[in-house]
């Protein structure tokens, strides 16, 4: 039996793992069944940016021993403008999320092929919201909706659709999952 700790991401080791994740997810490295059948990362950050974000407020990270096997990035809204694509999305969400209310993006979540299956998705967030209720009132992502296998889980988890748009032929769904 696997012994799967979960943590905040907290060494460039860690980082650089996150990232190596992340290339073996993109839809360029992997089959058309397996997109569909596991779903995918459309964002590949860069080192760098994984470190600003992660001094902001540390991404959440599943390890199998030494190894990450999992990880959900954790995205303040200041890092709206350093990601291109997520732009819309962020544009959408001031517009959707009252004033008085405050939300983290749940930026990625990622976990490795060999890991699938075990409740470590589920895991992840349980964490996520354990270490971050108490800063913000929603948790917010957005999926595409081809993807169905990330929204068939994202919707287990607890996350509803509050909007959708379209963005270079792919229609993305934003996720809100309440915390209060």
């Amino acid at each position: 039996m696997k012994s799967i700790t979960y943590k905040r991401a907290s060494t460039l080791d860690e980082l650089e793992q996150i990232r190596t994740l992340q290339l073996q997810n993109s839809p360029q490295n992997i089959t058309s069944e397996e997109k569909l059948q596991e779903g995918f990362v459309t964002v590949q950050h860069t080192v760098a940016l994984l470190e600003q974000m992660n001094a902001a407020c540390a991404h959440i990270i599943a390890k199998d021993n030494n190894t990450v096997v999992g990880f959900a990035l954790v995205m303040l809204s200041d890092f709206r403008n350093e990601i291109k694509v997520l732009i819309p999305m962020f544009e959408r969400i001031d517009e959707l999320v009252p004033k008085d209310k405050t939300y983290v993006v749940m930026g990625q979540i990622c976990v490795d092929k060999n890991y699938r299956k075990q409740g470590i998705f589920r895991g992840l967030y349980h964490f996520y919201r354990e270490e971050l209720q108490h800063e913000f009132d929603y948790l917010i992502t957005e999926v595409a909706a081809i993807n169905l296998r990330s929204m068939q889980a994202h919707e287990a988890v607890g996350f509803k659709t509050i909007d959708n748009y379209e963005e270079n032929g792919i229609v993305w769904n934003i996720m809100l999952w309440d915390w209060t």
